[in-house]
């Protein structure tokens, strides 16, 4: 699936649930499905930058296309870097560079965040970004 292809089904998905609540526990549940960072991974270099709480993201090229693992020490934000996971990786830096990321604005994401959590958001889209340029080289 391209980029948008995995946009689009997140917006059908969201678009589901009724309330916020049932959208945020929906956002924890995909945080429990994170393809978990390994410990040894788990330091300061891989740490996001403008997130409240602590995030890891590592990135790891394989047969030309990245892909993220990461870790979060509270669950809001685990879901939400889950959700960036689940759209770009497994695509290829360039593409992943790129992506206009539609879907945060679509689903109403940043109006039902605190400001600290939609910068930690817009902190992770960047950090990923940020490493599939470095890996395109």
């Amino acid at each position: 699936m391209t980029i948008n292809e995995i946009q689009d089904e997140l917006i059908e998905d969201f678009a589901f649930y009724q309330d916020w609540m049932e959208k945020y526990e929906y956002i924890i549940q995909l945080g429990k499905e994170v393809p978990l960072i390994k410990d040894e991974y788990k330091v300061d270099d891989y740490i996001i930058k403008g997130c409240q709480s602590k995030v890891w993201l590592f990135p790891e090229l394989k047969d030309g296309k990245v892909y993220f693992t990461a870790d979060s020490d509270a669950i809001i934000t685990k879901g939400l870097v889950s959700l960036m996971v689940k759209v770009l990786s497994g695509h290829k830096p360039e593409e992943i560079a790129q992506s206009n990321l539609y879907f945060i604005d679509q689903i109403g994401l940043k109006e039902h965040l605190s400001p600290t959590r939609a910068n930690g958001l817009l902190s992770m889209v960047k950090q990923m970004k940020l490493y599939a340029l470095a890996l395109s080289v």
